[in-house]
């Protein structure tokens, strides 16, 4: 094993496999933070990524964290609101472009990936961890495995991809979740198809030294059936799943979802009357949630339905720079993450007060020329 950088908060290995081949390994280490992701460490992460996409000798790509509470807990937001603070009124924000940009460049090249690119998705995986995650070719979750996109809490929309990929979930469960911010446990990620395997948290370990002695060859295809094979051999028995609370409740999250706008749909989940504790807690996010972020949810649903992958990241880029240009966001952060009262005062402070044309200015792009422009 030779370690090749060892900058601050992400570690790079190259592990020396038979035949000559390796394995290439991103573990991100900052516990304090649960590995919430900032610019250095986005940079890290995508300029490994792009070195060992053009090294032949490099056959597969682990994407972990050092500690088995948190694979990631999301992006740094509290930096991202500082900053926003710090220079009201001009939009793009240059920290906040440069953080959305980078970040949406690294998924966006992990779900286009041709070597097999292996996230372990153990512990709490929220927000800009779930973008980490979601795009890669194997996706493990295990018995700790916490997943949500609560961007609603903070006057955010369930970006990194999240336009892509709740679309993409069971009936109109994707809708719900960006809605409510409901968790989601190993269970719920495979039926939702945000996870593969089913692995043991304990056992990240002895993976990866198999990994480490498996034949890799020169070619991807053959690695990514390779790597497959291996996770379908070491899978945890599906009786050590919990219950998935989606699929157990995906005929109530249909009821719930089934009418044709928001303000009707926002009514009947927050009328929810029933027994079911999950679905009481989504209720209640979604009710103390920001009623733009609710807005954005359904927007982007209809406005990225036909889209490419690259279109879906761009458009989300011009709604990320416009929610730091908004209030919401700031007072999200400051009520939840700061002050810590809980007590944000959104504005507009209801659904009803959301106009169209409030909307439209986060679809507004402040640039002539996209700094995503080149994705396909």
């Amino acid at each position: 094993m030779v370690e090749i950088v060892n900058v601050e908060t992400v570690k790079l290995e190259e592990r020396d496999c038979p035949g000559g081949m390796k394995l290439g390994v991103i573990t991100l280490d900052a516990p304090k933070s649960l590995h919430a992701l900032t610019l250095d460490m986005i940079r890290a992460i995508d300029g490994a990524l792009v070195r060992w996409a053009a090294d032949d000798a490099v056959a597969c790509v682990v994407l972990q964290s050092s500690t088995d509470k948190a694979f990631c807990a999301g992006g740094d937001v509290r930096s991202l609101r500082g900053a926003v603070v710090e220079q009201p009124g001009v939009v793009p924000n240059p920290q906040a472009l440069a953080f959305f940009a980078e970040e949406y460049r690294l998924d966006h090249r992990i779900h286009t990936y041709a070597k097999p690119l292996l996230v372990w998705g153990g512990g709490i995986v929220m927000g800009g961890g779930l973008g980490l995650m979601a795009g890669a070719s194997h996706r493990v979750v295990t018995e700790s495995t916490r997943i949500a996109m609560p961007e609603i809490t903070i006057g955010l929309f369930p970006d990194v991809g999240g336009s892509w990929f709740l679309g993409r979930m069971p009936g109109r469960s994707g809708l719900f979740l960006g809605l409510t911010g409901a968790p989601l446990n190993a269970a719920d990620a495979l039926f939702a198809g945000l996870g593969d395997y089913f692995l043991r948290q304990e056992e990240r370990v002895m993976v990866l030294d198999a990994l480490a002695l498996a034949q890799w060859q020169a070619s991807p295809q053959a690695n990514h059936q390779q790597l497959g094979r291996l996770l379908r051999g070491l899978s945890a028995p599906t009786s050590m799943l919990p219950v998935s609370e989606v699929r157990a409740n995906f005929d109530a999250i249909a009821a719930l979802t089934q009418a044709p706008t928001l303000p009707e749909v926002v009514a009947a989940i927050a009328a929810y009357d029933g027994d079911v504790a999950w679905l009481q807690k989504a209720a209640h996010s979604l009710d103390k949630g920001a009623p733009s972020s609710a807005a954005l949810v359904w927007a982007m649903r209809e406005r990225t339905r036909h889209m490419s992958l690259a279109q879906v990241f761009q458009l989300e880029l011009i709604v990320a720079v416009q929610c730091c240009a908004h209030g919401d966001f700031s007072e999200g952060v400051r009520a939840l993450l700061i002050d810590k009262d809980n007590a944000p005062q959104w504005q507009p402070a209801s659904l009803a007060d959301v106009s169209a044309a409030y909307l439209d200015e986060y679809f507004t792009a402040p640039w002539t020329q996209h700094p995503l422009a080149d994705l396909s």
